[in-house]
């Protein structure tokens, strides 16, 4: 993934400022009628799968493996020869995620390694010709994906520690043994050329996740040319930069990592937040990639309240996922996600469909809306009353999926929630529905 430079934030190597020539984007970008109905369709989804999986797995200590031990690109080679996902059901993970409530797969199609976890022909650095697997895991994902109205979106990175034309080098992957010398825009062409074929043989696509742009601030990325190909051959694919700067012109949505839109606890989200469909991004353990050592597990619990905040921040939830080398989803993982469609299904209304509440985040919780119902989740609230800044006449309070009264007293500036403490206290997240109107 992004920040795992020996566990340390991927904006303290680059520093996450990218002057004018990086930022030659797509210039008078007006989103199409699909694209806008698109960014819709996101939003109202707020919960997806991400997954990091390729060759990298079978050394069970991330996706950085490669930059962090300093292995040399002509080892790293030998890496597919041996992997062999024989237990990959494409069907067994477009259920699990169903089964969590998720609307949307984000899967790495190319990650910093620089290999091609797809059928691409414009590299042989590829599973389908340098593994025993010999088949194209992406084509039975989406496949599988589709048959269930689940969304594929593909991550690719950029960045590329094999490509002996990623060159100059950037501030990672500097111990590989790529030549000393190189055509950066020839590697540009490979790239724009592996996009196409994503964007043209595995049918309409959800989006394009771009990372590793940070790697070289200074280089000319020719966004413009890259944004145009995008847009041209799927009008509807949204288009995010994992880049941590202020959207540009040719992207359709922002993503936030490891932090809640506005926070940056992680070190690097330091943008500002545009208008733009946002997302955050999380792990369920420390690691994006499998790491047979991390066993830091966050709870289903935390994990919901989560994407409670990130909702109510106006923001989808990206959890991601790092499947074991023969292709299965460890337990840990299985359980969580589970956990969290069982809740979702009870409480789902409050977080499917809707914006960010009339009220800011607090400590106390968040607020999201839909239509003319506004959701109050508490989730750290002990009192008896809850004063809400609100600017609605509420004419019903009522707890979602449980029981007890709740009183509704309007104020100067806002109404006053009371009956609080009497409630049957949900231990994750009490959510109280206000009907709103004349």
């Amino acid at each position: 993934m992004i920040a795992r430079l020996l566990r340390t934030p991927t904006c303290a190597l680059a520093a996450c400022l990218l002057p004018a020539s990086a930022l030659l984007s797509q210039p008078g970008y007006t989103p199409t009628p699909e694209n806008v109905a698109a960014r819709t369709w996101f939003q109202d989804a707020r919960f997806g799968l991400f997954v990091h999986w390729g060759v990298y797995s079978q050394m069970g200590a991330g996706e950085w493996v490669m930059n962090n031990r300093s292995i040399r690109a002509s080892d790293y080679e030998r890496l597919p020869s041996s992997f062999n996902p024989t237990a990959y059901d494409a069907t067994a993970w477009v259920a699990l995620a169903k089964a969590a409530g998720m609307k949307y797969i984000t899967i790495t199609s190319k990650h910093h390694d620089g290999f091609a976890m797809f059928d691409s022909k414009v590299s042989d650095y590829t599973i389908v010709k340098r593994t025993p697997f010999a088949r194209d895991p992406i084509r039975q994902l989406v496949d599988a994906a589709g048959k269930e109205g689940i969304k594929v979106f593909f991550y690719y990175s950029q960045l590329d520690w094999h490509h002996p034309d990623y060159f100059p080098l950037g501030s990672t992957g500097r111990q590989t043994g790529r030549p000393d010398g190189g055509n950066f825009d020839r590697y540009l062409d490979y790239m724009n050329g592996q996009l196409k074929e994503l964007l043209t043989n595995y049918g309409p696509v959800g989006g394009i996740w771009f990372d590793g742009m940070w790697d070289k601030p200074e280089a000319n990325w020719r966004l413009d040319e890259t944004y145009r190909l995008i847009h041209q051959l799927q009008p509807a694919a949204l288009i995010g930069s994992n880049h941590h700067v202020t959207p540009i012109a040719g992207e359709d949505f922002q993503m936030i990592e490891k932090d809640l839109p506005g926070q940056n606890s992680a070190g690097f989200n330091k943008a500002e937040m545009s208008t733009l469909p946002l997302e955050t991004c999380e792990t369920m353990n420390g690691s994006w990639g499998f790491d047979i050592t991390d066993r830091n597990y966050k709870s289903s619990r935390d994990l919901i309240r989560y994407l409670v905040r990130s909702a109510g921040a106006n923001a989808n939830f990206l959890l991601n996922v790092g499947p074991m080398p023969n292709g299965t989803i460890q337990p840990e993982f299985v359980e969580r996600l589970r956990a969290i469609g069982k809740w979702l299904e009870v409480n789902g209304e409050s977080v499917y469909g809707t914006r960010g509440g009339p009220v800011s985040p607090r400590p106390w919780g968040v607020t999201t809306r839909k239509a003319n119902k506004i959701y109050v989740h508490i989730l750290d609230w002990m009192d008896d009353d809850l004063w809400l800044p609100l600017d609605a006449k509420v004419r019903r309070a009522t707890v979602l999926g449980g029981e007890g009264i709740v009183r509704v007293q309007p104020g100067k500036g806002g109404v006053l929630l009371s009956g609080i403490a009497a409630l049957k206290q949900d231990d994750i997240d009490t959510i109280v529905v206000l009907e709103i109107g004349q």
